[in-house]
């Protein structure tokens, strides 16, 4: 059986005290998530509250790093090592036109039904039928297009 981690592997860099009461109420709000019940649900839907807190978890590391250049690159590389923010989200993220993306895994042509294609919530919205509802079935996203 594998070893189970109950500390950081490190002690965290200078700087880590400043957000680490909100990285922990998005640990918080993630345990309140994964213990919540999930009668009534499809299978898939009981993980779109997870995808979620880890999308705003994600963009709040990558914000503070890139947008305000409020934390260091050291502080920025230990939290993606110790998996506070999904660092291929956030590669993604820096690239021209994924910029509102919502996972990871609506990119990814090998998942899709279509060979080749990404996720519907990946096409605008001024290129689908009015009227027509967009939800993606891996993290419920409701449309992440950069041109929306």
């Amino acid at each position: 059986m594998p070893k189970i981690k109950t500390s950081r592997t490190r002690a965290p860099p200078e700087g880590f005290e400043e957000i680490e009461s909100v990285l922990d109420e998005y640990a918080r709000r993630m345990r309140d998530v994964e213990s919540e019940s999930h009668e009534g649900k499809r299978k898939a839907e009981s993980t779109w509250p997870i995808m979620r807190i880890n999308h705003t978890r994600s963009r709040y590391i990558y914000d503070l790093y890139y947008k305000r250049e409020a934390i260091s690159k050291e502080l920025y590389d230990w939290l993606l090592k110790e998996k506070y923010a999904d660092a291929t989200l956030i590669a993604k993220w820096k690239r021209s036109g994924y910029e509102n993306l919502c996972c990871a895994r609506c990119v990814q042509s090998r998942d899709m039904n279509y060979a080749g294609s990404t996720c519907i919530c990946r096409v605008p919205k001024a290129a689908l039928k009015e009227g027509t509802v967009v939800e993606c079935n891996f993290c419920g996203c409701r449309g992440c297009a950069s041109g929306d």
